[in-house]
């Protein structure tokens, strides 16, 4: 007998509108209890969209959301005491304290006072913020701030936590701190759904939906994602990036081509057999001792691939 999976949101075929656009496509898909899912895509994939219906602070024009088994349409004012929502622009107060902002949000969830202190000292010990307490959150750093969000969130000690793309702009010290926290929420049972930008931060995720145009084109781990990537990927270390990019774009059996720092990424239809024809091309093309390697898929290379498989529009 199979195991029964505990799903905490639920969203069906979900379709938004917006005048001259679709944000949303149909978008389908389920969240289970105590993971870490992403939503990923780049600027106007349609991320905020749909981070705000699940949030039940916009109504879908299409489909359906529940919450802990609840209608989020029907009911949103009870999905709202279930979350907690933490948009691009968390409603920070500058001209109050770190301690002050917390009490706020804490009053308005109407947390006792003794579990306020309690947590508000856990949060701000997790998130290395201890000292900045009497700090105006006007004075803080992104990072921290960022950080104060995730506390205000989290003072009510929702079950579900919904980010919609918390770490961007943010210092690569914070961003690792905030996934720390996060985790160690995911580890006393919380649900995270995180949305995102940067591929390298979605590689952290329990589960990813890629989200482009609207339209949530895969949904897995981040390691079936990549093995789902056709063809195979070899890594050529060069000086010379730009000139090794276009010899290799146009041989057979080459699917894509990418530049990244000091090296080009290629995939390929065949990596045995495509190795040693690259090399040659190089060789013949001016590029002497180029050598070709074999490189494990990134989701970069997986999200690149489904983008250039897409029809093109004309």
């Amino acid at each position: 007998m199979s195991a029964v999976v505990d799903t905490v949101v639920r969203a069906g075929s979900l379709v938004k509108r917006f005048p001259g656009t679709v944000a949303v496509r149909g978008a389908t898909f389920e969240v289970r209890r105590a993971e870490v899912f992403g939503v990923v895509g780049p600027d106007g994939a349609g991320k905020t969209t749909l981070m705000r219906m699940l949030a039940a602070v916009m109504k879908p024009d299409e489909g359906d959301i529940s919450v802990e088994g609840i209608d989020a349409i029907a009911h949103p004012e009870d999905i709202r005491q279930r979350l907690s929502y933490m948009p691009q622009r968390f409603g920070l107060y500058e001209d109050l304290t770190v301690d002050e902002n917390i009490r706020f949000y804490a009053d308005v969830f109407e947390v006792p006072r003794r579990l306020r202190e309690e947590r508000a000292a856990r949060l701000l010990a997790a998130s290395g913020m201890q000292a900045f307490r009497g700090r105006l959150a006007g004075q803080l750093s992104g990072g921290m701030k960022q950080k104060l969000g995730l506390a205000c969130a989290l003072i009510h000690a929702p079950k579900l936590v919904l980010l919609d793309e918390p770490t961007t702009g943010v210092d690569p010290v914070s961003r690792r701190d905030f996934w720390r926290i996060l985790y160690d929420l995911r580890e006393q049972g919380v649900t995270i759904v995180i949305s995102t930008a940067y591929l390298d931060e979605a590689g952290r995720c329990t589960r990813l939906a890629l989200l482009h145009r609207g339209e949530l084109r895969r949904c897995d781990t981040p390691d079936a994602l990549r093995s789902q990537l056709p063809g195979q990927m070899v890594v050529v270390p060069t000086g010379t990036p730009q000139r090794v990019q276009e010899i290799v774009a146009g041989l057979p059996g080459v699917l894509g081509v990418r530049a990244v720092g000091d090296a080009v990424r290629v995939r390929v239809d065949n990596r045995s057999r495509r190795t040693s024809q690259i090399e040659r091309a190089l060789e013949v093309n001016g590029c002497s001792g180029s050598r070709v390697e074999p490189a494990p898929p990134t989701l970069e290379d997986v999200f690149l691939a489904l983008l250039q498989a897409e029809p093109q529009e004309t």
